[in-house]
Order: structure tokens, then C-alpha cells, then sequence
């Protein structure tokens, strides 16, 4: 028994003594104060690496982006997403935050979409917004919904599906904070109807139990994206 306890001892500590260089190639915590995206860098990482602190400025810790408002005519939606992730602010690398700001026309939406890697908080600036908030199967797919009025805040969790509509009288703006530098999107019905290449038609027309003429005609919406 002990000649056996001292070889599988022997095993474990041969093994953490591999994974040794793996374990402390990584840090919890940040190694520098900042650590600005180099968007032109050809190391490839999860994210970006670091610009050389010589040639960072510090122009990189402020952004005016979200000053201006978006062209609420620009798409079939209504409404405008300025984005202020790690690629249009390489400040923000490493951190684990970035920002979005939205405008509506009036009767406007952000269509339903889920971000996959972040959650969200917003604060309406100005306007009425229905948010609506589906769950996951878990939940019995509920959906929670409420008019958000100027000043107000909100919070969605991960990777759960949602959508805002501007049901005031004005137009409409909110901006929202998220705690990824990337935090993706994923619209659902360009996702379905305009991926690319496109989602073979029978497929679509056993998952939302139509004739193909309606799905086809979905994906003729959705040819040049949202």
C-alpha cells in the first residue's frame, strides 16, 4: 500500500510539475496600469496586445465618440448603435469595459439580440423605451418588459435576448456599459434569415413551423443585412 501511495504521489507531482510553466505563464490581476490595444498588431491573443507605453499618448484614456447622435435613418430599424468597444477605443484593452450609445427614431427598436460575452447596464437619457428581457427555457422563457423613462437604469444578464422599442412621442436615447472590452452581438432575425451562407430553408421551416414562401421571403428582407 505505501509503495503505491508513494508512486501515485510521485505521478501528481511529476504532473503539476508540467502544467507549472502554464500555470504561471498567466495573472490574475493586471501587470501594468494600462495596456493600450495595438489594433495593427500581428501577435494573436485573446483580445489585442500591448502598444509600447512610449508610443501610447494619453489621448487613449478619454473618447468624445458618444457626444454625437447616431443617424436614426440609417437602417429599417430606427435607431443607431455607436459603438465604444476595444476596437474604437484601444484604451479599454485588458479592462473589461466599454460602452454603447443608442438613438431612436420615434416607434424605433433595437431589434431582439443577445450580446454572448457581456452583461449590460443603461441608463435612459432621454425618451420613453419599452426594454423587453426574454429568459432562458429555464425559466419557462418569460419575458419581462417595462417602460424605461429618462434617468432610469436597467440591467440584462448575459446572454439573454432583448430588445428596446421607442414607444414615446420622441425621439429617443440611451447609453449602456458592459463588462466586456468586446462584448459581441448577435442579431436574431439577421442571424436567422441573413447569415452568411444562409441557413438552409428547411431547416427554418421546422423551427418556426411556416410554409418556405415565408421563409423566403424573410431572407429577401434581410440580403443586405439589418
Amino acid at each position: 500500500m505505501a509503495c503505491c501511495f508513494k508512486t501515485l504521489a510521485g505521478v501528481v507531482f511529476v504532473v503539476l510539475l508540467l502544467q507549472a510553466p502554464v500555470l504561471w505563464a498567466t495573472d490574475a490581476d493586471p501587470l501594468q496600469d494600462f495596456c493600450v490595444a495595438d489594433l495593427d498588431g500581428e501577435v494573436t491573443v485573446n483580445g489585442y496586445p500591448c502598444k509600447p507605453a512610449s508610443s501610447a499618448g494619453d489621448e487613449f484614456l478619454f473618447s468624445s465618440r458618444l457626444t454625437k447622435a447616431g443617424d436614426v435613418t440609417a437602417n429599417p430599424n430606427g435607431s443607431n448603435v455607436t459603438e465604444l468597444d476595444v476596437a474604437e477605443w484601444p484604451g479599454v484593452n485588458t479592462l473589461g469595459v466599454s460602452m454603447n450609445r443608442v438613438d431612436f427614431a420615434v416607434g424605433g427598436t433595437n431589434p431582439p439580440h443577445i450580446h454572448p460575452r457581456a452583461t449590460e447596464v443603461g441608463m435612459v437619457l432621454r425618451g420613453e423605451l419599452l426594454l423587453g428581457i426574454i429568459g432562458s427555457l429555464d425559466s419557462g422563457n418569460r419575458y419581462y418588459s417595462k417602460v424605461v423613462r429618462a434617468g432610469e437604469t436597467f440591467v440584462i444578464p448575459r446572454g439573454l435576448m432583448h430588445f428596446q422599442y421607442n414607444v414615446g412621442k420622441e425621439e429617443a436615447t440611451m447609453v449602456v456599459s458592459f463588462n466586456s472590452q468586446n462584448p459581441g452581438i448577435v442579431f436574431v432575425p439577421l442571424t436567422l434569415f441573413g447569415s452568411n451562407p444562409p441557413i438552409p430553408t428547411p431547416v427554418l421551416v421546422k423551427a418556426l413551423r411556416v410554409d418556405a414562401g415565408v421563409v423566403e421571403l424573410l431572407k429577401s428582407k434581410f440580403t443586405g443585412g439589418y
